[in-house]
């Protein structure tokens, strides 16, 4: 789900949600006085873990995810 919206520095410009059986993944593209971020919250029966991944360096992380993904495939 994509949801595009220009509201208010807390509102995200787009989310995305993941389930995985009992855990929810939010993915939230967000904007503040310091530039664009991704916000990726894992939540667990209730209990929320997060991470903030400046937008600079996007392109690293999901290129080391991409080779993760391949790698695990070939086990």
């Amino acid at each position: 789900m994509i949801n595009s919206n220009a509201q208010g520095s807390s509102d995200p410009l787009a989310s995305e949600k993941i389930q995985v059986d009992r855990k929810v993944f939010f993915l939230d593209l967000k904007e503040n006085q310091r530039g664009r971020f991704l916000k990726i919250t894992e939540d667990v029966s209730g209990r929320r873990d997060t991470i903030m991944l400046p937008a600079s360096a996007l392109k690293d992380f999901v290129s080391a995810l991409s080779r993760l993904v391949d790698l695990e495939q070939k086990l």
